[in-house]
């Protein structure tokens, strides 16, 4: 494939970008910053958060993990689904009632200051380790089979990739994110069905043939009963319960848009609906990775695979689209790729920035002119971008995916103390000691990871999933509990 022709098309993909940003940004405040000036129609949040949901990393795992993990997955969106529930008729309440900018501001109004900027740290962390790794795996395939043909280096090629951001973020804040996410969820959306219909017409098949494959192949397995594996169905549920209020409901990137609209009903109906469209969606990429192994197998192509022999999943569908279906399917992958990460990395950089500027910083109770306010926020945006290029190119310097793969769990593990604290908040009535905060927030997620590495070795081959998230928060309420006072 021409690079320059796909560089031709990433740029012009880039232009309608900055064609959003600059109609949306026109006198952009805080308010409209942080909170769009509550001004947000829940349709476009509810369609934009699916681009912001499903990453570049996910386009590219989750059809190609169902050679190895079939449709389980699918078990884990169930489980979204309740967890959606329980964001729509208990957290955004919740928010709302208190009319809060950062969800953690909760935290210092109920358990105290300490615990809102534990709560505010660990999310700070978590989706720059988090937003980091995954723009690392997506810059990088645009990189291989792109940018490397032109001879620029990946540290280039990903300095460009964050300017690029950069430009369109900076002055909008989710005024802007709201509509440029719609854009990329679209395009995102019809990246994947396009896909299907290229490797549909390779295989010269017809509409009902196809859907009779898929439904028919041993790789479209759902459910799985034995409980000692990670695959188990309640683990899974139970984990993707969880999974989704920790990462959607008490999690600023995600939370940031709900709150830019007028009212709680339409917030909750945003929810709704984007439940319903992630099921969907979903379920279009697990059939995308059925139809990628039965191409591969049909056409006898070589799987990608690493120095043992294993096939290596995150390589299986961009060697396919780029270099056998021909350029139509390559150009679709290359802006489906491209859409799911800038619409995971955009707004990470405008919701780190809340989350520092009010939380940390304390800026929103400081009294400064609206000039001062724009210079502290568009300084702390900046900062966050290249602190999001350091660390990709740390992982890049790494150059090991087995360490990376561990960091992004880590990274996920952060979650868990979140979890806790919330929970602790919500349904307990005590005082909790605000000072032992930071303190059980760290030692939590540190037992998490030393029981996922030698769960077979301490419980008879029992290996543990998703459910590690819930065990994460438990052992933070314990603590808060057991050190807390009566109200």
């Amino acid at each position: 494939m021409d690079p320059f022709f796909v560089i031709a098309v990433l740029l012009f993909y880039f232009l309608l970008l900055v064609g959003i940003s600059w109609i949306t940004s026109r006198g952009a405040d805080d308010n409209a910053y942080f909170l769009g000036s509550k001004k947000s129609p829940w349709i476009a949040v509810a369609f934009g958060m699916l681009g912001d949901s499903l990453s570049g990393v996910t386009f590219i795992s989750v059809p190609g993990a169902v050679e190895k993990g079939d449709f389980s997955y699918l078990q884990l969106v169930f489980g979204y689904f309740a967890g959606y529930f329980v964001i729509s008729e208990i957290l955004l309440p919740l928010y709302y009632k208190m009319n809060l900018t950062s969800i953690y501001s909760y935290l210092g109004v109920r358990i105290g200051p300490k615990a809102e900027k534990t709560g505010s740290v660990f999310f700070l962390i978590s989706r720059l380790l988090g937003a980091g790794g995954r723009l690392y795996l997506a810059a990088g395939v645009i990189h291989y089979f792109v940018l490397k043909q032109l001879n620029i280096p990946f540290s280039i090629s990903v300095s460009i990739i964050i300017i690029l951001i950069l430009v369109y973020t900076l002055k909008g804040g989710i005024r802007t994110l709201v509509w440029t996410d719609v854009l990329q969820s679209g395009i995102l959306l019809l990246a994947v069905i396009l896909s299907i219909y290229a490797i549909q017409k390779n295989m010269e098949i017809g509409f009902g043939e196809m859907v009779s494959r898929i439904a028919n192949d041993s790789n479209s397995t759902t459910f799985f009963w034995d409980w000692t594996q990670k695959s188990f169905f309640f683990k899974m549920f139970i984990g993707g319960m969880l999974t989704s209020i920790a990462m959607t409901g008490l999690d600023q990137n995600m939370m940031q848009k709900n709150l830019s609209l007028k009212t709680l009903g339409e917030a909750q109906k945003n929810i709704r609906s984007f439940s319903f469209v992630m099921m969907i969606v979903n379920l279009f990429f697990l059939s995308l990775g059925v139809l990628i192994y039965q191409y591969y197998a049909q056409s006898h192509i070589p799987l990608p695979l690493n120095a043992t022999g294993d096939v290596i999943p995150d390589k299986v569908f961009p060697e396919l689209a780029l270099n056998h279906l021909g350029s139509f399917a390559g150009i679709v992958f290359i802006l489906g790729l491209t859409a799911a990460t800038f619409s995971s990395a955009d707004s990470v950089l405008t919701t780190l920035t809340t989350s520092f500027y009010i939380d940390i910083l304390k800026m929103d109770q400081q009294s400064r002119s609206e000039q001062e306010k724009r210079k502290w926020r568009n300084g702390i945006h900046i900062g966050f971008a290249i602190a999001l290029l350091l660390v990709i190119l740390i992982f890049e310097a790494m150059n090991n995916d087995a360490i990376i793969n561990t960091i992004l769990t880590v990274a996920a593990y952060t979650y868990g103390p979140l979890l806790g604290l919330f929970f602790f908040g919500i349904l307990s009535k005590r005082k909790a000691n605000d000072s032992l905060v930071p303190y059980f927030s760290l030692a939590a997620p540190v037992i998490c990871y030393i029981l996922s590495m030698y769960s077979k070795s301490f419980f008879d081959g029992y290996e543990f999933g998703y459910e590690l998230l819930g065990l994460n928060g438990l052992l933070v309420y314990a603590g808060l509990h057991f050190t807390s006072e009566k109200a």
